[in-house]
Parts: C-alpha cells; sequence; structure tokens
C-alpha cells in the first residue's frame, strides 16, 4: 500500500492519530484534519513525519460544506490523488433530551454526519475517475439497534444516519471500485476518559475488558487493504460483544 493517500478527519488525537501513526508505517501520506487541536496536530504530523511517512495537518471545520470540498482539493492537488477518506471525528455530549437546546442538537448532527455527506461527495470524483477508493465512517456499537438514548439523543440519530449513508454511499460507488464501510466501535481506551470511569465499565462488557486503539487500527488496516475488496457497505462493530 505504498505510494497511498489518505484524509482522516479527527486526526490528531485518539483513534484517528493512531491509525495515521499506522498509515504513516506503511509510507502513506496522511492528511491530519483538525478544528481545534492544533498542537496535537503538528506533533502528530511529526510523528507521521518520523515513521516514514508524508504529513499534513490542516484546520478545517468539515461542518462547512464549502470547506469539506476545498480540503480535499488541497489534498488532491498537493499529492496528486485521495485513496482513502477515513472519518473519525465525531463529538458529543451528554445533555438528557428534555434539556437539549436547539443549538446543542443542531451540533451533534453537523459535527457527526453532515460532513461525511460533504467530505464523501467531495471525495468521490476522483475515486470514481482512478476506479480505486476507500471510505471509512465511523459510527458507534449499538447505533444500528435504534434504542431509546436519552443522555445523547441527538449524538445517536446521527450516528445511525451515518449507517444508512454508508451503506448508500457503498451501492452508489461500488460499480467504480470503491468500498464504503462503517467500523463502530464500543468502549476503547483511546485517552478521552478517565481510566477509572473505563474500568468501571469493563464489568458491562462481554469480553471482560475494555478495547484500545490498536484492535480499531486493525480493522481500518484490513478495510484498507487489497483483502477487503468485496467487503462494501459493512458495519464492524468493535465491542467485546457489547451492544449487540
Amino acid at each position: 500500500m505504498n505510494d497511498r493517500v489518505a484524509l482522516i478527519t479527527g486526526g490528531a488525537r485518539g483513534i484517528g492519530r493512531a491509525i495515521a501513526l499506522d498509515l504513516a508505517a506503511q509510507h502513506w501520506s496522511v492528511a491530519v484534519c483538525y478544528r481545534t487541536s492544533e498542537l496535537e496536530a503538528a506533533e502528530t504530523g511529526k510523528a507521521i513525519a518520523e515513521r516514514g511517512g508524508r504529513a499534513l495537518a490542516l484546520r478545517c471545520d468539515v461542518s462547512d460544506p464549502t470547506a469539506a470540498r476545498n480540503l480535499v482539493q488541497h489534498v488532491e492537488r498537493t499529492w496528486g490523488q485521495l485513496d482513502a477518506l477515513i472519518n473519525c471525528a465525531g463529538p458529543y455530549h451528554r445533555v438528557n433530551l428534555l434539556e437539549e437546546t436547539p443549538a446543542g442538537w443542531g451540533e451533534m448532527f453537523a459535527h457527526n454526519l453532515h460532513p461525511i455527506f460533504y467530505l464523501g461527495q467531495a471525495a468521490a470524483p476522483g475515486m470514481k475517475e482512478r476506479k480505486y477508493g476507500r471510505i471509512i465512517n465511523f459510527s458507534m456499537a449499538n447505533a444500528d439497534q435504534m434504542i431509546a438514548q436519552p443522555d445523547i439523543t441527538a449524538h445517536y440519530i446521527a450516528k445511525a444516519g451515518v449507517l444508512i449513508l454508508t451503506r448508500t454511499l457503498a451501492k452508489l460507488l461500488a460499480p467504480h471500485g470503491v468500498t464504503v464501510n462503517a467500523i463502530s466501535p464500543g468502549f476503547i481506551d483511546s485517552g478521552s476518559a478517565p481510566p477509572a470511569e473505563l474500568a468501571g465499565m469493563a464489568k458491562r462488557i462481554p469480553a471482560g475488558y475494555i478495547g484500545t486503539v490498536s484492535d480499531t487500527v486493525a480493522v481500518v488496516r484490513f478495510l484498507l487493504s487489497d483483502e477487503a475488496r468485496y467487503v462494501n457497505g459493512a458495519n464492524i462493530q468493535i465491542s467485546g460483544a457489547w451492544g449487540i
């Protein structure tokens, strides 16, 4: 997979950063998109170069359709192509639905669902022309079950929408050699949650432990590989059997 080019939203920290560094070790060129994590993005860019990849750290609010389109075009102009689009960004907040504000409600869709549409639409023409492409979208474990989620309602609905959008893009782009799949993590120790909280959650997970970013990276590596060329429109849960 040498000489491939990837764009990773939310790539400055956590799972996105781990994916970026793994691709760098395989000599990919990796563009890391961030919205506020400027210092972390710069550090990730440096780490990519140290591992043998080429790096771009690009600030972009991908909830803006024009900015999202320009981001994809910038990567294509810089490196001549875009082989993989990995949508890792997915902020959330906890608030009871009856106390949610219109602004908070809209923010969850603006930053979790809409960018996948904007970026996927922008990346599709180049991938179709080259007859090759990989798009990976991040949802969440149990988003396919349509269950009540009183404290993360908008986030949950957005992540369910990610699955529908993933399958639709897969059907549209499959004739052109492009795969579009979703990854749905459960509890992953990505550095964003207190260890004590994660330890408590482990009791609810059938596997008995919290997942690591390496567990997620391994699935991404597979979906980007030629071995996964016939995997299209899938939703792969990484949850230790939690949420099924």
